[in-house]
């Protein structure tokens, strides 16, 4: 008999696990049904990814064309930061997506990021050496020729309620079962395993495994297993949002900007039918109303009659990711704040690991430790990198910028990272000896470091040399290679004629 797999709610976390698991078992090993309440609705806001989604659907044979109109997506080949370190000079950086020609010029950036820790006048600036950040900045594509050589890393933009939608009509169209109800109770087994969800109708699922995707009443593993939530609020402060869309560009920039604010920071992401905005922010440094009177000042939206919705943010991560016979994914499982776009790129992890380990232990929890190791230890280094952003502001106008910065709650990882930079020591190397380059690399490092102006003072005599962006003439390669492609709106436009 196959296993039977039940998850529990829908949204984008639990239509992308039902989608891999029938991909991966294709209904012989394992039976999937997903579970989900006709009577909660869907809430659909602007939501970005990383290059990882791109992987998602070419594992699962789903061409951009098929799902990005559904969706009203755009492509997204970068994240730019906006007054985040104004002590600097530097008004704005961008962490772009890497992509293979950036294998000429990387070298470049490290290069000159190491000789400006040294006290030289060199340029560090991440935008000048990747051709993702070229490719923004003059409103082009990802989509090149058939001739150029080179692929190009990119994530997309997309409403998440519509995204949720499409991957539920393809995971029923490929086997997994769709099951309307409203669950009333969680029946225990003796053993304290899940046994069954009874439903109001007086049906009862059982299954073998089963999955919490019930966002943060985390009904499963909270509430029925009783799984502790660990908060992250000692150094990620965030835990509110306040969210509106304004009307679409005309020639949407394919990349996600983060604005710094009073006591948080905004985010624009463009569709192809608005604009998606939301100012996520500390409830312990400001109020409601206020962040949506400063949302809609920045956006200038004072007088619109657009409504704002307000969200609350529990950010942290469970305890333990699987317990007894239940894993939680999404929101469930733990959320870090939407600043480099993670979420799904933790809920894509969690599941790809998951099915390695319950296929490697024949179908049983034989491995489950090791799962929750593993998830566990990528929240906390996705959270440093998050951490990261808000110790090394520089910004003065807010009680809110100065506790972030003086906040010396740092994990032992991240306080290496740090020291290693200043100590002008070999970054990439402490990432290597750490064994954390698959959670963030040693390039978004650099980036991210470089684009606060992480640097101490010039030298007082400068050699007037040794500046790589100049001697390899890396502006001329980037412009170069920036000619094979079309602008953002003509990829767009392709896709949705296909």
């Amino acid at each position: 008999m196959p296993r039977k797999i039940v998850i529990l709610g829908g949204g984008t976390a639990g239509w992308m696990a039902a989608n891999l698991f029938v991909k991966r078992w294709t209904g012989e090993q394992v039976s999937v049904s997903l579970v989900e309440s006709p009577d909660i609705g869907i809430v659909g806001v602007g939501e970005g990814s990383t290059p990882f989604l791109e992987r998602f659907f070419r594992v699962l044979d789903v061409p951009d064309a098929e799902w990005m109109p559904r969706c009203n997506a755009t492509y997204k080949l970068g994240i730019s930061f906006a007054g985040w370190s104004p002590a600097s000079g530097i008004e704005r950086y961008s962490h772009p997506f890497l992509s293979q020609t950036d294998h000429f010029t990387e070298r470049a950036f490290v290069v000159n990021c190491h000789r400006r820790r040294l006290g030289l006048d060199v340029n560090t600036q991440p935008d000048d050496f990747f051709i993702n950040s070229r490719l923004v900045n003059e409103r082009k594509g990802p989509r090149a020729p058939e001739n150029f050589p080179f692929t190009i890393g990119h994530g997309y933009h997309f409403d998440s309620g519509l995204l949720g939608q499409y991957l539920g009509e393809l995971a029923v169209s490929r086997g997994v079962q769709h099951v309307q109800a409203k669950i009333i109770d969680v029946e225990m087994a003796p053993d304290g395993m899940i046994a069954a969800l009874l439903c109001e109708d007086g049906t009862r699922l059982a299954a073998d495994m089963f999955v919490d995707c019930t966002g943060f009443a985390s009904l499963l593993m909270q509430k029925s297993l009783g799984v502790r939530f660990e908060s992250f609020k000692t150094n990620l402060f965030n835990d509110a949002a306040v969210v509106m869309p304004t009307p679409a560009e005309d020639a949407p920039r394919p990349e996600t900007v983060s604005y710094a604010m009073s006591n948080g920071w905004c985010w624009k992401i463009p569709l192809t039918n608005r604009l998606g905005n939301g100012y996520v922010y500390s409830s312990d440094f400001l109020s409601a109303d206020d962040a949506e009177t400063e949302l809609r000042t920045f956006l200038g939206t004072l007088d619109s009659d657009v409504d704002a919705r307000h969200l609350k943010m529990s950010v942290g991560q469970l305890e333990r990711h699987w317990e007894k016979n239940c894993i939680a994914l999404g929101l469930s499982q733990g959320f870090i704040e939407p600043l480099e776009a993670t979420a799904l790129l933790l809920v894509q992890q969690a599941i790809e690991m998951f099915i390695a380990r319950y296929e490697k232990g024949n179908f049983t929890p034989e491995f489950r430790d090791d799962y929750n190791a593993k998830v566990h230890e990528r929240f906390e280094r996705v959270r440093d990198y998050i951490v990261a952003h808000y110790k090394l502001n520089t910004r003065d106008d807010s009680d809110y910028w100065r506790a972030n910065r003086d906040n010396m709650e740092l994990s032992t990882s991240l306080r290496q990272i740090l020291d290693v930079w200043y100590r002008r020591g070999d970054l990439a190397q402490e990432i290597q000896r750490q064994d954390i380059e698959s959670h963030f690399t040693s390039m978004s490092w650099h980036c991210l470091l470089a684009g606060y102006g992480a640097f101490p003072p010039l030298a007082a005599e400068q050699p007037g040399k040794g500046d790589v962006y100049k001697e390899q003439n890396v502006a001329q390669f980037l412009s170069g290679c920036s000619l094979n492609f079309e602008s953002h709106r003509n990829n767009l436009e392709a896709k949705r004629d296909s």
